[in-house]
């Protein structure tokens, strides 16, 4: 039997992550963990290379993707083309913020030129940021919705740009009213 490599990583993550949430058999190269409505949701001011200042609370009305990567992370960098097609498609409801661990501005800058990046990259140079959240694997995306609420993390790599990526997406755009209707 041939497995692709993200596939065998995928599945090595997986198994010794405990429950899926995410369909396994449909991508097991990434599991969405839930947010507990009684979790703690990590407040403070993100502020990108750029010198731009990121609240949460004032990115209420739209999207937010926290995509927490490193450039020594091959999943992490071979997922953000999608991620950047993404946030340029749906600029007007959503916003994706890079967080990447704990590298200098040096190695980060380099990467953003060698690979074009165009999102906003926050340095999280101790891993504080990280931390807070709970991030243990890259890469990482807390998923929080139109009304600020955070809704889960994806823990592994996918096509954020895809069908699959817009299964896990589109729904943060309907408010938490009309889901439990």
């Amino acid at each position: 039997m041939h497995m692709k490599r993200r596939q065998v990583l995928g599945l090595l993550g997986a198994a010794s992550l405990g429950p899926v949430v995410a369909p396994a058999a449909a991508n097991p190269g990434y599991d969405v963990q839930p947010w507990g409505p009684k979790q703690a949701v990590p407040v403070g001011d993100l502020v990108d290379l750029e010198g731009q200042h990121w609240s949460l609370p004032d990115l209420r009305g739209r999207v937010v993707l926290l995509n927490f990567w490193a450039g020594w992370c091959e999943p992490c960098r071979a997922e953000m083309p999608a991620l950047q097609t993404l946030a340029a498609r749906e600029s007007q409801r959503m916003v994706v913020l890079a967080i990447n661990l704990k590298e200098s501005f040096d190695a980060i800058a380099r990467f953003v030129q060698t690979t074009g990046l165009m999102l906003p990259v926050v340095r999280d140079l101790q891993g504080d940021i990280a931390k807070a959240w709970g991030i243990r694997i890259y890469p990482s995306t807390v998923l929080i919705d139109t009304e600020g609420q955070v809704r889960g993390i994806v823990r592994g790599a996918l096509d954020w740009a895809g069908p699959e990526g817009e299964r896990l997406w589109q729904p943060l755009l309907q408010p938490q009213r009309a889901r439990k209707r």
